[in-house]
Formats: C-alpha cells, sequence, structure tokens
C-alpha cells in the first residue's frame, strides 16, 4: 500500500477520529503488528497539535500466556501503577485512539471462566473511573491489519497478500480510497457522512418513539422500549466540553440506547460474533421481561452464556444500531470476523452498557439518576449483528402510529 494512502489515513484517525488540537495529550493503544503505521499516527498526532503521545502495547499471545499461567487473583488485580494512570487519565483526559489488528482466535483455548472472574475482579476498580470520564474525553477506534487476522479473512491468500488486501478493504471502508484504490480527501469524505447522520438523526428524534419492532423471515420477532427521554446519534459525537471527534472508524450507523428492561421476544444472529478472542456463531437470544432467558448458539454457546451472566445488566439491552443492507462494510462481501467493521455492515444490538450521552440533555443528570432513567449499567458493551436483506424495523410513536424506519434492510426515508 503506498505511503501517501496510509499517511492520509492516520491524518485521518488523528483529526477526524480523535479530534486532536493544540495541547492534547494522546495515548495510543495497539498491538506489535503495525509499528510503521503506529509510528505515523504519532506523527501526525504531533502535527495536529498533541502536547505527548504515548503509545501503549500489547501482544496477544502473551496476554494468552497470561491468562493460562497466572493465579486467578493475580490476574484480576489492578496494581497500584494501572491505578495511577487511570487517576492520571482522569486529570488529563487524553484522547484515546485504539488501534484493533488481533487474531479473532487469538485467545482460543483460555479458560473463560477463570478469564470472566478475573475480569470481574478488576472492573471492580476500574468501573468507577470509567463512570467518572464517561462523555469528557475524546476517543477514537480504528484499525489496521494483523498478519494473524488477514489470513483469518482471506485463507487462501499467502501472507502478504492477504495483509495487503485486507489494508485496501480497511481504507476503502474508511472512506479513504475508492472501490479502484484511487485515493480521496478523508477528511471531507467524512464531513458529508456526518452530514448524513445528522439528516437521519434529525427524522427520527422528531418522530418521539416510544418502541422498536423488528422482525425478519429468519424468526426475528423483537420489540424494544425506548426511553422517552432518549434520542438518537451518528457519526460524530461532543464530549462535555464541546469538542468535537468521531468514535468510529469506519461507521455506518444510527443508535440509541433502549430502555433498559424492556424487551420481549426473540432475535437471530445474522453474522459471527468474535468474543474475548473466540467466535460465537449461529446465535439466538429470547427476551422476557426485559433480559435474556435463553441464549442457544451452534458455536461456542457456553462462551455466550458466559456472557450474559457477566452480572446484573450483562443479559440486558445497551443499545440498537441501524445500519443498512446496502452499506459500503457490506458491499464489499468480506467478513471481517471484527466487531468494529461487521458491526458497520448489518443492524445490531448490543447487550450490556448503555450509552449515557443518548439521554436529552444528559449533563444535568449524575450517573444514578442516569440509571434510574433506563440507561442499562454493566461491564460489558458487545455489539452482535442482526441485520438482514428482508429485516424490517418499525417504530411505534407515543401514539400507538407506526413509523416505517427499515424495510428490507435499508432505510424507509
Amino acid at each position: 500500500m503506498k505511503k501517501t494512502i496510509i499517511r492520509s489515513y492516520a491524518k485521518l484517525i488523528a483529526r477526524t477520529g480523535g479530534g486532536i488540537v493544540k495541547n492534547d495529550t494522546v495515548i495510543i493503544r495497539a498491538s506489535l503488528d503495525q509499528p510503521d503505521f503506529i509510528t505515523m499516527l504519532c506523527d501526525e498526532c504531533y502535527k495536529s497539535g498533541a502536547e505527548r503521545v504515548i503509545v501503549e502495547w500489547s501482544h496477544q499471545p502473551i496476554q494468552k500466556l497470561g491468562i493460562r499461567h497466572m493465579k486467578q487473583s493475580v490476574l484480576g488485580a489492578v496494581e497500584s501503577y494501572e491505578e495511577a494512570m487511570l487517576k492520571y487519565r482522569l486529570a488529563k483526559n487524553p484522547v484515546m485512539i485504539y488501534i484493533l489488528s488481533e487474531d479473532p482466535n487469538g485467545l482460543k483455548g483460555i479458560n473463560q471462566n477463570k478469564y470472566s472472574k478475573a475480569i470481574q475482579s478488576r472492573y471492580k476498580v476500574i468501573k468507577p473511573y470509567r463512570d467518572e470520564m464517561d462523555n469528557k474525553y475524546k476517543w477514537c477506534i480504528a484499525a489496521v491489519p494483523g498478519n494473524d487476522w488477514a489470513k483469518t479473512v482471506f485463507p487462501s491468500l499467502r501472507s502478504s497478500a492477504a495483509t495487503e488486501k485486507l489494508w485496501e478493504a480497511i481504507l476503502y471502508t474508511s472512506r479513504v480510497i475508492d472501490q479502484e484504490g484511487n485515493l480521496l480527501d478523508p477528511i471531507d469524505e467524512w464531513r458529508k457522512h456526518n452530514e448524513s447522520f445528522k439528516r437521519r438523526c434529525d427524522v427520527l428524534n422528531a418522530a418521539e418513539l416510544k418502541a422498536l419492532h423488528y422482525t425478519s423471515s429468519n424468526g426475528t420477532d423483537l420489540t424494544v422500549g425506548l426511553m422517552k427521554e432518549g434520542s438518537f446519534l451518528g457519526g460524530g459525537e461532543y464530549t462535555l466540553s464541546g469538542e468535537y471527534f468521531n468514535p468510529n472508524i469506519p461507521s455506518e450507523e444510527i443508535f440509541t440506547t433502549p430502555m433498559a428492561g424492556v424487551v420481549e421476544g426473540i432475535v437471530y444472529s445474522s453474522m459471527p460474533l468474535s468474543y474475548r478472542g473466540e467466535i460465537i456463531d449461529n446465535f439466538s437470544l429470547t427476551f422476557e421481561n426485559g433480559r435474556v432467558v435463553k441464549a442457544t448458539a451452534e458455536t461456542n454457546e457456553s462462551l455466550l452464556n458466559e456472557m450474559i451472566n457477566m452480572d446484573e445488566g450483562a443479559a440486558k439491552l445497551g443499545e440498537c444500531a441501524f445500519v443498512p443492507f446496502d452499506s459500503p462494510i457490506r458491499n464489499s462481501g468480506i467478513m471481517f470476523y471484527e466487531t468494529l467493521f461487521d458491526e458497520n455492515a448489518a443492524c445490531h444490538l448490543a447487550l450490556g452498557e448503555g450509552f449515557t450521552n443518548t439521554v436529552k440533555n444528559y449533563f444535568q443528570y449524575t450517573k444514578e439518576q442516569l440509571h434510574s432513567i433506563g440507561v442499562n449499567d454493566s461491564t460489558i458493551h458487545v455489539d452482535f449483528m442482526i441485520g438482514t436483506e428482508d429485516l424490517t424495523v418499525t417504530g411505534i410513536k407515543e401514539s400507538g402510529e407506526e413509523f416505517p424506519i427499515f424495510i428490507n434492510g435499508n432505510w424507509a426515508f
């Protein structure tokens, strides 16, 4: 891939994704797969005005060794230096940039029960800090190809060819290049993309919906309640201090936080889910009184149930997102085995924590008040894809009138 194109992608992540401005501190979290790109990204962060850029490296094989060999009590401990870093983040509000590249099956074979309990133990310490940071800092999740990930996506190609092919897919779906591989003006492309998000969000927010009804020929028949105080968001977002950023590159979704504990029916997955280094596939969830009461899967059913039982809120919905079937990621014909991309190829739901900033005037409420309004609370937030070519989503207004949102997998307006 040409360096000029890769450089444009790094610039897009820094300026449009992270929204970096003068004197920002930036923390980049990345694996060891593309060190040259991370170096380039650091350079673009500094050119955007960052006063300090910190890179936190990780390596999935080392993580797997730690899970295997450490005692659960050690694996689940938050060390003093880690808590000091959380306090630093509270004080500095750094821009957080997460660069994904891991093997979707890279943690296959670990003791998932041990890992779950360790995560639960760590979150008792981490979650109060995370809640305090909520909506105060800018962040962006993007991706670069790792060799193992690329081979999973393109198993018939040799490693170098698979990596190049994945680069092309990432850059196309992120609006950096067109289908012929020509360099676009990605920052301007995202400006126009954000304008289209705003137009549809305005329509949805004016409809004053109280529920969403999902149906599909695969058996999905689900009704999800919405908060009266809720709203729909998409594309760029604002921090509490008014700074603009794009949290996901790529993104095709418009989303809202549903009313916690108000959902009935059954929903079927339409794509595999990569969760904690393993694949869950061909699964369904049955909801009663707002909670999952039955979960079945052809692949990794035990891991699916492990996820749902992580905590009290893990069996409830925290997000409803609309993504047209006719979207760049879907049209690429590629199964990425990475939620950042696959969730933008299909309508999806999420189990676990809801987004507080979808509540109108959310900054006027405490975290406890937002939970009482209907925002679900959990240590997890896991998106899973439900969009199909014939998915219908109908909004139900307060008056009972129906408002078509999706017909045959695509926007009705």
